[in-house]
């Protein structure tokens, strides 16, 4: 995906949060019709903590309608109080466009070698318990494959050694990052690989 229109998402994005927390109605966003999975991140500035979080990781909406649920759903996130009118200057918007996730099949120990950070979420699930961490999760916090699919097994509710367990399955996804450099600024694709 282009920058154009990594713009356009990350701006909209920002559109429908805005629009959502002060109650007026959100427009639809044109074309962005093929399906896939996204990720919406609201990060506070200039800190860049976390302030909300949410995505839709299957393909199974068009682009447009997943990154307005994802919008709306990641000023709700369960992990800290709704968003609120008055942090709207002080956020900035990133959206993550992921490929279809793809199951790791191979032996549990022989997974740490088909991760490559940087390139690569994953997600990690065993029976009820799923959870997924972004590509440049891993990044951020300069992990290894091998604390990087602890930590997704953490995210999933599971002990971190879980992704040693044979019943346990180990998908991985790549994904495409445009974020505001700062609030309702310039929109940057970043390079995570390099980072």
């Amino acid at each position: 995906m282009d920058l154009k229109d990594g713009e356009k998402l990350v701006r909209y994005a920002r559109e429908v949060i805005e629009k959502h927390v002060k109650g007026e109605k959100i427009p639809d966003l044109e074309n962005f019709e093929e399906k896939a999975g996204v990720f919406v991140t609201i990060n506070k500035y200039p800190s860049h903590m976390l302030r909300g979080c949410i995505g839709i990781p299957e393909p199974i909406y068009p682009l447009n309608k997943a990154i307005k649920e994802a919008a709306i759903s990641a000023c709700h996130d369960p992990r800290f109080p709704d968003l609120e009118k008055d942090e709207l200057d002080e956020i900035v918007v990133e959206v993550t466009v992921l490929t279809p996730p793809q199951l790791i099949k191979c032996e549990p120990k022989d997974y740490p070698r088909h991760i490559k950070i940087g390139r690569d979420g994953l997600i990690v699930e065993k029976g009820f318990y799923k959870g997924l961490l972004l590509p440049q999760v891993a990044v951020e916090y300069k992990w290894n494959a091998e604390e990087f699919l602890s930590q997704t097994c953490i995210k999933a509710g599971l002990p971190p050694d879980a992704w040693f367990d044979e019943e346990t399955k180990v998908y991985k996804f790549q994904g495409e990052v445009f974020a505001e450099k700062e609030p309702r600024g310039e929109v940057i694709k970043l390079e995570l690989e390099n980072a």
